[in-house]
């Protein structure tokens, strides 16, 4: 049985300059993992916005925990807060922007699973 408490991840700032805490990932964890994709858990600072930023291939959903922010997908904006699933495709430039008082927290599920080539600032 594999248990991770969130607190005992290392917090890491990720390109696009969210600090994140990798949960599962077959490419990064020392036990084998039977997945085809990686899961994290990211924060995002009041009044901050993350790094406009593309997956080469990778597709990725976003799942909102707490707080509330815009969420920006190519040419599209959409208010979003606790509760609300994303879905970004392949390709799609986007950014997430936090616009309340409180820490903005949302899981990431990247498919296939995140590799630090597989993304890139644009």
């Amino acid at each position: 049985m594999i248990v991770k408490k969130l607190k005992d991840l290392k917090e890491i700032i990720a390109l696009d300059d969210t600090i994140i805490r990798e949960v599962l990932n077959p490419k990064h964890d020392t036990v084998p993992l039977h997945l085809g994709y990686s899961f994290a858990h990211a924060t995002l600072p009041p009044r901050k916005t993350s790094l406009p930023h593309r997956f080469r291939s990778a597709s990725e959903v976003y799942y909102i925990l707490k707080g509330e922010g815009l969420m920006h997908i190519d040419d599209e904006t959409e208010v979003v807060g606790p509760g609300d699933t994303i879905y970004i495709p392949p390709q799609a430039v986007q950014s997430i922007e936090n616009t309340g008082e409180t820490n903005l927290e949302f899981l990431c599920i990247v498919y296939p699973e995140w590799q630090p080539d597989a993304e890139e600032l644009v």
